[in-house]
């Protein structure tokens, strides 16, 4: 392990890399599966700021296309991302959400993701027809809309989407930046019981990418859900949409 020092910060602990040149395995792969295994074992902790190409190549004995090369293929994967004037540094873990009909708030609590809610729109809409058919509200009935970002840390993850009708349940912009959307709702006495949900991808539009913190058309995951409760009243309809370098859905599939 050795250490860097930069400028005004304390010292880091950098790994130490060995890579065989005899091996079939390119040098840059070698290179950055050492640099995944040390951010995945928190040896490189979240906000860690690497060396630079320079001075890594040179501890490394590669050249700096070699090492470049590998950075590139760690930023790719999500695991890192350089921040002009800053470097290349260490990304929070990819957070992984089970396809269940829970809250991402509840999710990331139980997680210990610290998670943290910046609301855009809390008001009555006139809904669009999708969301009208999806939410079965009478002809020309409005809806309420909330737009939220979700941040993990402080790293914005999430823009969500959702539409309730009117009588459901009164939300406050204060009770959405401190609890999850499904916990308010149960609260209310909905008693949510189903959901249909569409995952997709697509680019980021450039209102996205500016509140995510991402480029305009970096990918994105994207989910639609429609939520019911017990006697079968759709509750709920929600479109979201997800940094694909920050987040995943994980499910499992059972053989019939």
């Amino acid at each position: 392990m050795s250490r860097i020092r930069h400028a005004g910060r304390p010292a880091v602990q950098q790994p130490v890399v060995v890579v065989d040149r005899g091996s079939p395995v390119p040098l840059y792969f070698q290179l950055a599966q050492q640099l995944e295994a040390a951010i995945r074992d928190g040896v490189l902790a979240p906000g860690t700021r690497l060396e630079n190409e320079v001075l890594l190549a040179h501890r490394c004995g590669l050249s700096r296309p070699t090492v470049r090369h590998a950075i590139q293929h760690l930023v790719d994967k999500g695991l890192l991302v350089r921040k002009r004037g800053v470097g290349t540094q260490v990304v929070q873990a990819q957070v992984r959400r089970p396809i269940e009909l829970t809250s991402l708030y509840d999710d990331l609590a139980a997680a210990g993701r610290e998670p943290r809610t910046e609301v855009l729109e809390l008001a009555p809409v006139r809904p669009e027809d999708e969301v009208a058919a999806e939410l079965g509200t009478a002809p020309g009935s409005d809806v309420l809309r909330l737009r939220r970002i979700r941040f993990t840390g402080a790293e914005p993850l999430a823009v969500l989407t959702n539409y309730l009708p009117r009588d459901i349940a009164a939300v406050t912009g204060d009770e959405l930046r401190r609890h999850g959307l499904y916990e308010l709702l149960r609260r209310a006495g909905v008693n949510l019981r189903i959901a249909n949900q569409t995952i997709g991808a697509r680019g980021a539009t450039a209102a996205e990418a500016r509140l995510l913190d991402e480029r305009r058309g970096a990918p994105l995951l994207t989910m639609t859900r429609t939520a019911y409760d017990d006697k079968g009243r759709a509750v709920e309809y929600g479109t979201h949409v997800y940094r694909a370098s920050r987040y995943s859905f994980a499910l499992t599939l059972v053989e019939r």
